[in-house]
């Protein structure tokens, strides 16, 4: 067992000794993106090991730990943790917690303090929890994002948001069952391995690859008849994209002979750097953190530009959208000020789905987050009465909502949108 270390407010350190020996857990998101971003860590000599676990005992655990006014979310990925460590499949003396923080105002920055409170119930308090963040809110000895480690997530992030995206416009309509997903995993491990030898990380090489995947996705064999209702998915982060969160959500769409369209992490990503350039514009402050953040802001948003112009080489596959048309689309509707939680995003992304041809939406609202049912289920009224065509459910969940009863919500909207004339 290594020696515990503690700073001077009496945080548990995760020491270099511990890089060696210990093995870090890590919630799962985006089974593709995560799935990378778990390998660039380890190209850097951590161990992890990602949860995939999905059912209903992670709740309960979640609920033995968590009080139940806690956004869902934080209640999900702490059950996910303490079941994992109480599984038996890990020494305990020898794991770590990794968990990301925004930094922003919304609880997910307070879920590390959540999830070390909920630890020292369980007397574990010996096990070290991990902060992943780019808001200098946390550090340790033993972890650490280089700008190397920084430019490998952000080049994972962009890669991941393009194979989701094209598989989403594959999947519904493959011919050959499972062809989809396994063009999916092979980029991905093709991908990582790229990483590992330092290539595919240059704009001008992540331009050639992203095409070279683009052309890729393209000779999956699909039918040629494309009438599925097209249906977005937008919401809070967690239950948007997570599995575990939404009971599978995008898997239910397909099984329900719809095409899914998920909008990508990157303008989250994008909004969450943005978010400090808006602060200083608003609130006055330091004018070298809105130029470090705006270079930053232009590095990546370099990144979405180049992804946009791959999708573009084949027209068989619609393009995904800018941040800056969704800076365009929230005028009129909300400041950019409005920033907890999703914040204007969440709208601007509905706003983009209904313009973009997709007007079935589900928008996806955990129990606790008041920002997101302020920007999403709040706004769904303005956005009807501005676009009558728009089909949108806001659907909740919780600790105590029923799976059976989220999805006959959505069989409903489909079937609404069953009656309606697909997009283009």
């Amino acid at each position: 067992m290594a020696q515990l270390v503690y700073d001077k407010t009496g945080r548990l350190l995760f020491t270099k000794e511990m890089k060696r020996d210990y093995t870090l857990l890590m919630p799962q998101m985006l089974p593709v993106t995560f799935t990378m971003m778990k390998k660039v860590f380890e190209l850097y000599g951590y161990k992890i090991e990602m949860l995939t676990t999905n059912h209903r005992s992670i709740v309960e655990t979640g609920l033995k730990y968590v009080h139940n006014d806690t956004c869902y979310p934080a209640l999900l990925v702490i059950g996910q943790l303490i079941e994992a460590i109480n599984s038996g499949k890990y020494d305990v003396h020898k794991i770590g917690l990794l968990i990301s923080q925004t930094g922003g105002g919304c609880r997910a920055s307070n879920y590390i303090h959540l999830l070390r409170k909920a630890l020292e119930k369980a007397g574990m308090s010996y096990i070290p929890v991990v902060s992943v963040n780019l808001s200098g809110l946390e550090s340790n000895p033993g972890f650490g994002l280089s700008l190397q480690v920084i430019r490998r997530l952000a080049a994972g992030m962009i890669y991941g948001d393009l194979i989701v995206w094209l598989s989403n416009q594959c999947k519904p309509y493959e011919l050959e069952k499972g062809s989809t997903d396994t063009h999916a995993a092979m980029w991905t491990e093709r991908l990582v391995d790229m990483f590992g030898r330092g290539r595919g990380l240059r704009k001008k090489e992540m331009r050639a690859t992203m095409v070279e995947i683009v052309e890729d996705f393209s000779k999956i064999e699909t039918s040629d008849k494309r009438d599925k209702p097209r249906v977005g998915i937008v919401g809070e982060i967690y239950v948007k994209y997570a599995p575990l969160g939404n009971n599978g959500l995008e898997q239910f769409l397909l099984d329900e002979g719809c095409e899914p369209v998920v909008p990508g992490l990157t303008d989250f990503m994008i909004f969450k750097i943005n978010n400090r350039v808006v602060d200083v514009d608003l609130y006055r402050g330091y004018r070298v953190k809105k130029l470090v953040a705006g270079v930053f802001q232009r590095y990546i948003e370099g990144l979405q530009r180049g992804m946009v112009e791959a999708v573009e080489t084949k027209p068989a596959f619609r393009p995904m959208g800018k941040f800056s048309d969704l800076q365009k689309l929230i005028r009129g509707y909300l400041g950019y000020g409005n920033k907890m939680g999703e914040g204007w995003l969440l709208t601007a992304e509905m706003l983009e789905l209904i313009h973009t041809g997709t007007k079935n939406i589900v928008c996806t609202q955990p129990f606790g987050c008041l920002p997101n049912h302020v920007v999403g289920k709040g706004m769904i009224r303005r956005l009807k009465d501005d676009y009558p065509d728009s089909n949108i459910v806001a659907i909740d969940y919780d600790p105590g909502a029923t799976r059976i009863n989220q999805e006959n919500r959505i069989k409903l909207m489909i079937a609404n949108a069953g009656r309606q004339p697909t997009g283009g």
